[in-house]
């Protein structure tokens, strides 16, 4: 009740009045429980190593077509934030991160755990994970809507050359060869174009079927690029023999074992976080970053201001608190470009995308001014989420170990059936089922030879937006492609592709972000 007062009395705010009246929706019954229980989700997929935020949202998309949306995006806000912080809890416990996001977080949280120490190791996880997921929900119910508002400015070329960025830095991020992931990427824009041509009402590059007029579903693509080529990967890799042994060996820790230790904290200092969760958002905003890329800068930049950078590796508070804060921040940079621009800011947003599309709801420019009610909840959902981190520490702490105990192949059939189930159910289509599981061959065949997926998800949601807004550019300079150049905005971002290009690729000494 309280709540709803409050935001009867801001609704003259704009925005923000709209948020506040987001935060009494998400305190009604039905959102909250579905945000519990996709916070739950998200900590078993995050936690389990081979499963990941991007495969539970994946594998939830085909059932949001019955919830309502707000329903929809505050579970799936749920997942995404819980996902991200617990990729760590595994790394810390046994040296194998759940996702890549906890990869940088093992390396001093696990030897913390090798010192005894392993409690207090995973308590200012979820201490930094809170704070940095908190600040960065802020920064998104900040920032938002100024960058719709700019963004309302933008024209035709504009556009183009902002998802062209997009594109270019997807690549250059992406881990591993640059030519791998500019193939990649290609193959993500070739299977964009197949189906019905956005300018004129012909079908293209069908061969023939019907079935293919209709292009390539997202949802389909989804699928096959995380769900099966995961479970292809997974039944690939040998299972870990001391895997077990690991987990018989941990020492039995208590509820209270895991109250963090406020001294340390005091320590670690105040700036150390917020700097930490303000490069996470940054990183975030940055399509294709991801949470791996901001925990290894921000891992980066904390040992280069340390007063014991010798402690880094093996067992740093402020490393881990570091890593841990700018994963989870970037949550909420990441959403930003998806709501205001509809440029997804890293693999989860990317499928995320694919909720709002379901619900028939556009990201971008206009989308906060006609469905602010619908989004502000999702503010609210992330900021919540993030205080749910430390508090499921104090609840599960003891038992997050046993997760590893899970039975692989019951959990990855289960998977499979409902991926398949999922696509089925979304289009009533048999073909698709198919088109999902020969992209999800085709995407473990690229795993195994190096090539990164993630790039080619950007590529097939990215790349009709960029076939059109080329094409309707051309049209009205009558052909001339210098309306890239004499457009202010437009020039800006070519500029910054370049950059990007330079900084991350080319210029010596640079080493190279990892992403998702």
């Amino acid at each position: 009740m309280a709540l709803r007062a409050v935001a009867a009395g801001l609704e003259h705010w704009g925005m923000m009045g709209e948020i506040a009246g987001g935060f009494g929706t998400l305190f009604t019954l039905w959102p909250f429980l579905y945000l519990v229980g996709g916070f739950l989700l998200g900590l078993l997929f995050g936690a389990i190593p081979g499963l990941t935020a991007t495969l539970a949202i994946a594998l939830l998309l085909p059932f949001t077509f019955g919830m309502e949306v707000t329903n929809a995006l505050v579970m799936v806000m749920g997942i995404y934030m819980s996902g991200i912080y617990a990729g760590s809890i595994t790394g810390i416990t046994l040296n194998i991160p759940g996702a890549p996001s906890g990869a940088i977080t093992s390396i001093d949280g696990h030897a913390l755990m090798k010192q005894g120490h392993g409690a207090q190791a995973l308590s200012l996880d979820a201490f930094a994970s809170s704070v940095g997921g908190m600040i960065g929900a802020l920064v998104l119910m900040l920032l938002a809507e100024p960058i719709a508002n700019l963004a309302l400015l933008l024209q035709t070329p504009d556009k183009f050359s902002l998802v062209l960025l997009a594109v270019v830095t997807v690549t250059v991020v992406s881990r591993g060869s640059i030519w791998k992931a500019t193939i990649s990427m290609t193959l993500g824009l070739m299977i964009s174009t197949v189906g019905i041509d956005p300018m004129v009402p012909k079908g293209r590059f069908d061969f023939g079927s019907y079935h293919l007029v209709e292009g390539i579903g997202l949802l389909p693509a989804v699928i096959g690029l995380f769900a099966i080529c995961e479970l292809l990967v997974q039944a690939a890799t040998p299972a870990r023999a001391a895997h077990g042994e690991a987990v018989a060996d941990m020492p039995r820790l208590r509820h209270r074992d895991f109250v963090p230790n406020f001294s340390i904290i005091r320590e670690i200092g105040a700036w150390l976080y917020v700097k930490s969760s303000v490069i996470g958002v940054l990183i975030g905003m940055l399509p294709g970053g991801g949470a791996a890329m901001a925990s290894f800068i921000a891992y980066a930049e904390a040992k280069r201001t340390a007063k014991h950078p010798e402690k880094f590796g093996d067992g740093s508070h402020e490393g881990l608190a570091a890593s841990e804060a700018a994963n989870n921040a970037m949550c909420g940079g990441a959403i930003i470009p998806l709501l205001t621009l509809g440029i997804p800011g890293d693999a989860v947003t990317a499928v995320i995308f694919g909720v709002f599309l379901i619900h028939g709801l556009v990201p971008g420019p206009g989308l906060l001014t006609n469905s602010a009610d619908v989004i502000a909840p999702m503010f609210a959902a992330l900021f919540v989420a993030s205080i749910f981190v430390m508090v499921s520490l104090m609840v599960f702490g003891p038992f997050y170990l046993k997760l590893a105990r899970i039975n692989r192949g019951i959990l990855y059939a289960f998977i499979a059936m409902i991926s398949m189930a999922g696509v089925y159910a979304s289009s009533f289509s048999g073909f698709q089922m198919w088109m999902a599981l020969a992209i999800g061959v085709f995407a473990f065949v690229l795993r195994r030879f190096d090539y990164p997926v993630v790039p080619m998800l950007m590529g097939v949601i990215l790349g009709s937006y960029l076939e059109e807004f080329l094409r309707r550019s051309l049209i009205v300079s009558k052909g001339d492609p210098l309306i890239f150049l004499t457009r202010p905005a437009s020039l800006i971002f070519l500029i910054a592709m370049l950059g990007f290009i330079w900084l991350l690729r080319l210029r010596p000494g640079v080493r190279k972000p990892v992403s998702d």
